[in-house]
């Protein structure tokens, strides 16, 4: 599949990309970098296995190799606060750009990437302490437009529990035990054993 490519103009034309004017208006913003980097159809396709065989956000699948390209890595790290962010929206916006230009759609959730640490002092820039990310907290999740190819495995255990109870409900239903359904026995008492009229002409002979 063709890469989905992602350029200032683009992304200056796209609704919500328009909105980050400041952003592209930074020249010290590594927005370049950023767009060459998601531009790469290798990590295209990362992107869409980290939903199909992972279960997890798209920029799960490749953000530990974004955070580890020095501009983004110096810029993150410096201590402005409203600028990283910005630029941390930026990128959700790019991911949502290519997802969708590869038939993906939101899915209204996100997914943890990260723990953040306990902010120290004003002079220290927001990272996470565990997790895949260090400076990433969340991300967006997506599924296909045209369906996902498997199961989620919190819909297979619904179904496994729900077929589980129905056959033990099965198990436990009253048995028929006669002819047609029908009980062989009334009121729980075995029915009278029949004599043979044979066996009651020899008890009638040795009583006479």
């Amino acid at each position: 599949m063709k890469p989905v490519e992602i350029t200032r103009e683009i992304f200056g034309a796209d609704a919500q990309g328009r909105t980050f004017a400041d952003v592209l208006n930074d020249p010290e913003q590594p927005l370049d970098a950023i767009f060459a980097f998601f531009g790469d159809e290798n990590r295209q396709r990362r992107m869409e296995e980290s939903e199909l065989h992972h279960d997890r956000s798209p920029l799960a699948g490749v953000v530990r190799e974004l955070e580890a390209l020095p501009e983004i890595n110096a810029f993150l790290t410096e201590v402005h606060p409203a600028r990283t962010k910005r630029l941390r929206q930026c990128i959700g916006v790019v991911v949502r750009m290519i997802m969708q230009g590869r038939g993906w759609k939101k899915t209204g959730r996100k997914g943890s990437l990260g723990v953040r640490a306990a902010k120290s002092s004003a002079a220290a820039p927001a990272h996470n302490v565990g997790g895949l990310a260090l400076w990433f907290i969340r991300a967006e999740r997506y599924e296909r437009e045209a369906g996902m190819p498997y199961r989620s495995v919190k819909d297979r255990c619904e179904e496994l529990e729900s077929s589980a109870g129905q056959n033990a409900a099965g198990q436990n239903a009253p048995q028929p035990d006669g002819p047609a359904g029908k009980s062989s026995t009334k009121g729980g008492r075995k029915p009278a054993k029949q004599r043979s009229p044979s066996a009651s002409r020899r008890k009638k002979a040795v009583q006479d």
